[in-house]
């Protein structure tokens, strides 16, 4: 069940990814990604995941060492619950970076890469959005 779970955590998000990314312009695709419940597939896949696990979970995220997050994250439902939390929250930095862009007029052909960044190294993604969007000032009205 886990790694069933694992997989189908980016398969619920990629649909998202590939409108922001493919088709940005598109109306439908501000019309979907608008809505942060797009998230909450993924947020209920981690909530399974963790309260499935939550009596190695608890202790590990409320009294933090580095060797209880590897010991917790070197379990296939650590691993799984991680990748869940981080698609999760990539997906809804992507869209906010996405509606945030196209708010500011960015090209789509930069905020292609930063968003595939996103998708792949979701901090450094943030970053790189952070950085470009300071050249686009927000649009009145």
């Amino acid at each position: 069940m886990t790694e069933v779970l694992f997989e189908l955590t980016f398969l619920l998000a990629a649909p998202f990814w590939a409108l922001m990314i493919l088709l940005p312009k598109w109306s439908w695709t501000t019309r979907v990604v608008s809505s942060p419940l797009i998230v909450l597939p993924i947020v209920a896949i981690y909530a399974v995941l963790v309260i499935g696990d939550f009596g190695t979970v608890w202790p590990a995220v409320t009294n933090p060492t580095l060797d209880g997050v590897a010991e917790l994250l070197g379990s296939p439902a650590g691993a799984a619950a991680g990748w869940a939390h981080m698609i999760a929250f990539d997906l809804f930095v992507g869209r906010w970076s996405y509606l945030d862009s196209r708010e500011r007029g960015v090209p789509v052909l930069l905020m292609a890469p930063i968003l595939l960044l996103t998708i792949l190294l979701g901090p450094l993604g943030l970053a790189a959005y952070l950085a470009v969007r300071v050249r686009w000032p927000q649009r009145l009205g």
